[in-house]
């Protein structure tokens, strides 16, 4: 591993253990040469997966577009980072053991509302608010009745 700070190939290992997430390896380096200390993630490699979306086209899978969605929703709500972060991890934790090499959007969205309904009423009913494109008052109130029976 390259030293971030001086360019030293040669680091050494220091501390080595789970991360918090227990799905990559958290290590803690030194480098030979200059002395300082560093923080590396290991993460397994996994078979990229592709997201149809709406109007057919496909794109690879971000996680930073379900962070972002979430966030949104999740604005100015008495949501703490933890949980926010537990909730993204968890989304994508049931989209990817569905071992699938293609997801359409739309299981990605109802798997997030999911989610968001546990989380925090409020950042569920935004998130369906922009997710299913309510036209007026009347399918928001629709939506909200869904969710308080």
């Amino acid at each position: 591993m390259r030293c971030p700070y001086c360019g030293n190939p040669d680091t050494r290992v220091i501390d080595s253990r789970p991360a918090e997430d227990k799905s990559s390896i958290r290590r803690r380096r030194s480098c030979d040469e200059c002395g300082r200390r560093f923080t590396t993630y290991e993460k397994v490699e996994t078979i990229p997966l592709i997201v149809i979306k709406k109007d057919n086209n496909r794109e690879q899978y971000e996680r930073s577009k379900i962070e972002s969605g979430v966030l949104s929703a999740c604005y100015k709500r008495p949501v703490p980072a933890d949980q926010i972060q537990k909730t993204i991890d968890a989304i994508e934790r049931e989209i990817f053991n569905r071992e699938e090499k293609e997801i359409p959007s739309s299981v990605i969205g109802e798997i997030v509302m999911d989610k968001l309904k546990d989380l925090d009423p409020v950042a569920y009913v935004r998130f369906a608010s922009v997710y299913r494109e309510f036209k007026d008052a009347s399918t928001f109130m629709d939506e909200l009745k869904k969710f308080l029976q």
